[in-house]
């Protein structure tokens, strides 16, 4: 397996003061409900033995559009379907490269700072190739958008972390947390808690490619529209 090394930049400052833990998937490009999430929480856990879910955002983006929003999604092997989200594999027989590097180019070729990174975020995109499971990929190209970003986020995987929990109350009991976030808009495909509480209540807005402002995006979205600036829009975000 290929080994990357990483020179994170940490640019933001954390307020919060209560002992949180946050419970997300393993995505590759989170949105920024589910990256304030980590950047509010005192421990980070990626829930890697959960069953993967069609519906969840492991494989897959939100992205901008002209009439909304629209996904793309990355190939996974029918027979994995079922299987714990870190035993499921990429379908690399599929050629869908050319059609989500084509889309996303398309829907963002007038954000401000696309120019600056679609080299880069092409390749990174593409590297999925040398990976045999979406765990793996998703861990490698997460690590690049927070070097994009320049912020640094410590995270778990659930499959190590001793006293881990599938019911999120047991969890947060057994690992001592006061506050619990989960991943944004999750009811579908994870187990929900009365105690979560939400750790960005109002999305910012920012100019996006197109009229309008469409608030579920993946962090993709933020990069290319706001680009270095992007830590004057988070920022503010983790005194609420």
């Amino acid at each position: 397996m290929l080994s990357y090394s990483y020179e994170l930049i940490p640019t933001l400052i954390l307020y919060n003061s209560v002992l949180a833990l946050a419970l997300i998937t393993p995505q590759f490009a989170p949105n920024l409900f589910d990256l304030v999430s980590m950047l509010k929480a005192d421990r980070v856990i990626l829930l890697d033995v959960e069953k993967w879910s069609r519906k969840g955002r492991t494989h897959r983006i939100e992205v901008r559009a002209e009439d909304g929003t629209q996904w793309l999604n990355l190939p996974i092997l029918s027979e994995d379907r079922k299987k714990a989200t870190k035993d499921v594999r990429l379908d690399s027989t599929q050629r869908w490269f050319k059609l989500f590097w084509n889309t996303l180019a398309y829907n963002y070729n007038d954000a401000t700072y696309f120019d600056y990174y679609a080299d880069e975020i092409r390749h990174d995109i593409e590297m999925a190739y040398e990976f045999e499971t979406l765990l793996d990929f998703n861990l490698y190209f997460f690590k690049r958008i927070l070097t994009y970003l320049e912020i640094d986020i410590q995270f778990e995987l659930a499959s190590n972390v001793e006293g881990y929990s599938t019911f999120p109350d047991e969890c947060l009991k057994n690992l001592g947390y006061e506050t619990l976030y989960l991943e944004h808009q999750s009811k579908n495909y994870q187990r929900q808690s009365s105690k979560a509480e939400q750790a960005l209540k109002e999305h910012p807005t920012y100019r996006q490619a197109y009229p309008g402002f469409e608030p579920n995006c993946s962090v993709l979205d933020l990069l290319f529209n706001v680009g270095v600036e992007s830590f004057r829009l988070i920022n503010p975000l983790l005194k609420e």
